[in-house]
Formats: structure tokens, sequence, C-alpha cells
């Protein structure tokens, strides 16, 4: 349903009450870094609404090329791992897995390819 408040706004509602209202009041090191873990929990859930089906559609648009086939995106994935491990990785792997591992730290950790390009 679209209801408002959406899920990503909601995400972001728990986010901002944990960062600014809870997390300056927490003393204890423990909560601390309990909340933080959360903050960055919500964070993921956030990017996965954002852009997750996107990602999702690129990579198996990709995979798909690479392999010379459609399929589902686990099949595809394990069909090119299994390649990997008998030594016939069709050319172009190298390109796909580093745009691969890229969207998912566009989900899991955005900061990490600010620093590392």
């Amino acid at each position: 349903m679209r209801d408002r408040p959406t899920a990503a706004e909601l995400l972001q509602a728990v986010g901002e009450f944990l960062e600014r209202e809870l997390l300056p009041a927490l003393e204890d090191p423990r909560l601390r870094f309990q909340t933080l873990v959360a903050l960055n929990a919500l964070g993921i859930a956030r990017r996965e609404l954002a852009l997750g089906e996107a990602l999702e559609g690129e990579e198996g648009r990709e995979l798909a090329a690479l392999l010379g086939r459609e399929g589902p995106l686990g099949e595809l994935l394990r069909t090119l791992a299994a390649r990997i491990r008998h030594g016939q990785a069709p050319p172009g792997t190298l390109a796909f897995l580093k745009a691969h591992v890229g969207r998912k730290l566009r989900i899991a950790s955005p900061r990490y390819l600010e620093r590392y390009p």
C-alpha cells in the first residue's frame, strides 16, 4: 500500500530519533554501540528500498549478457560461480564482478565507495 508515512519515511523517522534523541542521552558504551549498529541497519534498509530493485535489474541484465542466457538472478550467479571454479570464466567476468561488488556496497556501505573509487 502507498499510504503515508511510507516505509522509507518510517525508517528515516526512526533513524532520526535514534541519532538525535537517544544516542546523545546514552552513557553506556555497549548501548551506544548497539544504537550505532541499529542506525547502520536502518541506513541499509533505506538504501535497499530506494535502490535495490533497480540494482537487481541492472545486475540481472549484465549477468544474462555475460552468460548468454536469461534466468533467475540467483541461478545465474551460481552458474557464474561454477564456471569460475572450473576455470571457465567468460570474458568480462572481472568487470562484472567489480560492478557486482560496487552494487552491493551502494546498499551496504556507500562511504566505502567514496573512499576507494
